[in-house]
């Protein structure tokens, strides 16, 4: 039997700038492989080559996917033998600090032909710089972007009746939990469900909530679905239930989704980008406009709300632009090493790796 794969994001391309969780993803795991050096594509084909074979094993998988290269991975996790692999290669990756557990760093770059890279040396070098700038432009952008929301969002907390929000909360944590509650600790798993990527928006909802019962937060910005999101991940901690929370892949402060798969339920804010609408029998909206908005805030507020909507869309449109800007230069620099690549030794690593899994959790 197969195992099941889920598929999430661990780092985010935000308005705060390149956002990492992977440390909460990596709790519990007791050996983990980290792959330096080398092209993004081979690094990420290992990352897949182990996956398919673990399922295929009937292991479950946690697959972690490149906010910067849609079709690149940047991790997976097997929970049940507590076995994780990561690309460790990239400015913006730190050691994740895992007391008590092995760390065995696997060198790609071993399959190079270093006389290759140093004669592309400048090249490299340069094309690390302007990619480096690239991603700084794409983060002021989106930075100018959650401002306009901003703006957005204080249209609708004006006319919000927070009471009213309150209550309807308090009555989902009661319809969520009942009298639930768990003695042990609640671990918690903090992901993004999506990514800005280099080809737009990209999210995992559908396989992310599969088998499970499905409540669809529909409002406005600024009508309080974040913080309902926030008040049912803390009753889920303080019963004791293990809880995955899902931020908001454009702002990280704020919470898109929260998943506790022991009462086999999601809740999640189901409005553009990650936008869904019910389609199995036991689907349920959450309206939080009709709830909590004061009647009418649509129609007064409309010649305002449609030119937010115009300058937040162009500027997102802009920040897009920038991280396939970055993407296009990453592909130049990609194609330097993958020329540079020996690719016997690379199948030996591969399999070396997998071997050695093969090893230890026989």
């Amino acid at each position: 039997m197969t195992g099941i794969i889920k598929h999430f994001y661990a780092n985010g391309n935000t308005a705060l700038g390149f956002t990492s969780l992977f440390d909460s993803s990596l709790q519990e795991v007791e050996r983990l492989y980290i792959l330096k050096d080398g092209p993004i594509a081979v690094r990420s084909q290992l990352i897949q080559a182990v996956a398919d074979d673990m399922a295929g094993d009937g292991y479950d998988i946690w697959l972690i996917h490149c906010p910067s290269d849609n079709d690149a991975l940047d991790g997976l996790i097997v929970p049940a033998i507590k076995l994780g692999i990561i690309d460790g290669t990239g400015p913006r990756f730190t050691v994740p600090q895992l007391p008590g557990a092995t760390l065995q760093y696997v060198n790609v770059g071993e399959a190079s032909y270093s006389d290759n890279l140093s004669a592309h040396k400048q090249e490299i070098d340069r094309l690390t710089i302007q990619i480096a700038e690239a991603y700084e432009r794409a983060y002021a952008s989106f930075a100018k972007a959650l401002r306009i929301h901003d703006d957005w969002e204080a249209l609708y907390i004006d006319n919000m009746n927070f009471k009213a929000a309150d209550e309807l909360t308090m009555s989902y944590i009661h319809t969520l939990y009942g009298d639930s509650r768990l003695q042990k600790p609640s671990r918690v798993d903090r992901r993004f469900l999506g990514a800005a990527t280099p080809l737009g928006a990209v999210d995992f909802v559908p396989n992310l909530t599969d088998g499970l019962k499905r409540y669809f937060v529909k409002g406005r910005a600024g009508s309080g679905k974040s913080t309902m999101l926030k008040k049912i991940a803390s009753a889920a901690i303080e019963r004791g239930l293990d809880v995955e929370i899902y931020h908001c892949g454009f702002d990280p402060n704020s919470l898109d989704m929260v998943i506790v798969r022991e009462l086999g339920f999601a809740i999640f804010d189901s409005t553009a980008p990650h936008e869904y609408f019910p389609d199995r029998s036991d689907d349920e909206i959450v309206d939080m406009y009709i709830s909590c908005i004061k009647p009418g805030t649509d129609e007064l507020y409309s010649d305002s709300i449609a030119d937010i909507k115009a300058r937040y869309a162009a500027q997102m449109k802009q920040s897009i632009e920038h991280l396939a800007f970055a993407k296009s230069l990453q592909d130049e620099r990609e194609k330097i090493y993958a020329q540079s690549t020996d690719l016997r030794q690379l199948e030996q690593i591969k399999e070396g790796i997998k071997q050695t899994i093969a090893r230890n959790f026989a």
